[in-house]
């Protein structure tokens, strides 16, 4: 676990001021809560905060540094603190990419979906699924396992537990898959968008905005959470003992080990997320630093002018509608 542990302090390292920075900006953006992307992008925050809340215990315990009760509460709470903190953020970044998608398609029904109210309420669903699914791996008893150096999590767990841990994992896994069919279709929807759009200058110019938006959080997406979930499924079974050779059960959690260090790299790359998907948040960010401050008015006014032409395209395709 050397290596791995020297990347997750690195990790943590450039991630927390990031991330800390980004907590500082929201509560300054004088906008934060008036659009639905706001919405997903504070959840997706709340989530790395989480993580990071969540990450140290992991680097303790896999230095070898920590104490038989600190490793045990790790198995118990900071792990499973993790894996929530995971699945929020594959939710909340695929509702950032249906977000970007529908953001250039003003239809009636693509605004009612934008409206605050649904992100808040698809928000607390989210978070109510992820703590209903993962809380009992927290609850759940535990056997007495006699204090050693090293501990296994699932060595802590009763065959009630390992059984629950198993469905949790296949639960997650479906959200994912879920999510991912999301992302898959709005790409798709998007590049079908941008190449019908060719013929009109205006209409590709926005068209080519939303793909641009939508491919930048698509690749995040999928670099951070698509291996993870290629290697989580066989070391469950090696978990759960339908695997019971030594050697591919270390493979396995080698391979498990690595992909999540992807996942969890997406703590560095959030915070740029925030400033390139949020109009408020780059603006808060600009005005802090002073060599940009003379260029902030103009690009301001620019975008301002942008966003009071979108209301006015939503008006005239709900007369249409």
């Amino acid at each position: 676990m050397g290596p791995f542990t020297v990347l997750y302090i690195l990790i943590f390292v450039i991630g927390l001021p990031g991330n800390l920075l980004s907590v500082w900006v929201f509560m300054c953006s004088p906008r934060a809560k008036q659009q639905s992307t706001s919405v997903y992008l504070v959840n997706l925050l709340v989530a790395d905060l989480l993580l990071l809340l969540a990450l140290p215990f992991k680097i303790v315990k896999d230095l070898g540094a920590a104490s038989w009760s600190l490793m045990v509460f790790h198995c118990q709470a900071s792990a499973v603190a993790m894996y929530i903190s995971l699945y929020a953020s594959i939710a909340f970044l695929a509702f950032i990419i249906i977000d970007r998608y529908l953001q250039d398609c003003h239809t009636l029904r693509s605004l009612r979906l934008q409206e605050v109210g649904f992100a808040r309420l698809l928000s607390v669903v989210v978070w109510l699924l992820l703590l209903l699914i993962m809380v009992p791996n927290m609850a759940l008893p535990i056997q007495e396992v006699q204090a050693q150096r090293y501990l296994s999590c699932s060595s802590l767990k009763k065959d009630i537990g390992l059984h629950w841990h198993a469905l949790t994992v296949f639960l997650c896994t479906a959200l994912f898959l879920n999510a991912s069919a999301a992302v898959l279709v709005s790409s798709g929807l998007a590049l079908k968008r941008l190449l019908g759009s060719r013929s009109d200058p205006k209409l590709w110019t926005n068209a080519r905005r939303a793909m641009v938006s939508v491919t930048a959080v698509a690749l995040a997406y999928i670099l951070s959470f698509v291996p993870y979930h290629v290697a989580r499924t066989p070391y469950t079974l090696a978990q759960t003992k339908v695997i019971k050779e030594c050697h591919i059960r270390r493979q396995l959690f080698l391979g498990k080990e690595s992909t999540l260090l992807l996942t969890v790299l997406h703590l560095c790359f959030d915070p740029l997320l925030f400033f390139y998907l949020y109009t408020p948040f780059k603006e808060t960010v600009r005005k802090m630093i002073p060599c940009t401050r003379n260029h902030t008015d103009s690009e301001t006014e620019e975008e301002a002018a942008e966003e009071m032409m979108q209301p006015a395209s939503s008006a005239q395709q709900q007369d249409a509608v």
